[in-house]
């Protein structure tokens, strides 16, 4: 059974990992381990140790303290929630939403584009989320 702070390190792992634009593969290779693995740290199912978590920074070139970040602020999140489950959808929140392989490709897309196309798409979209609703 997962533990909250090996699903939150999972998290921040496949975040950077498709930041970047590696595979499961190439990660698993970059660090000599086989892809299942990074499929088991990344849903919290596998814990991720001392070492690995090193080679995993260095090979994502980012500091440790990378998968850490925010983890306060999930577990007072995780603590605040009531115990029985809401029938109501809630809005995804930020880090769910970047986590999300769609967002990606949209940033991605979006830096490939020149500076003027890149204003006007950002210009359109603040246009078209202040519009009133029908």
């Amino acid at each position: 059974m997962a533990n909250d702070i090996d699903l939150h390190l999972g998290r921040r792992l496949r975040r950077r990992r498709r930041l970047l634009g590696l595979t499961q593969q190439q990660l698993a290779s970059a660090v000599g381990i086989r892809f299942q693995q990074i499929q088991k740290y990344e849903c919290g199912a596998n814990r991720i140790s001392a070492a690995r978590l090193w080679q995993l920074s260095e090979a994502l070139e980012i500091p440790i303290g990378y998968f850490y970040d925010g983890l306060s602020e999930a577990a007072a999140r995780q603590a605040a929630q009531p115990t029985l489950p809401v029938a109501v959808p809630a809005e995804p929140r930020a880090g769910e939403v970047m986590a999300r392989k769609e967002t990606m490709d949209l940033i991605r897309a979006y830096y490939q584009l020149g500076e003027r196309p890149r204003r006007r798409l950002l210009d359109l979209a603040k246009s078209l989320n202040n519009e009133p609703a029908l």
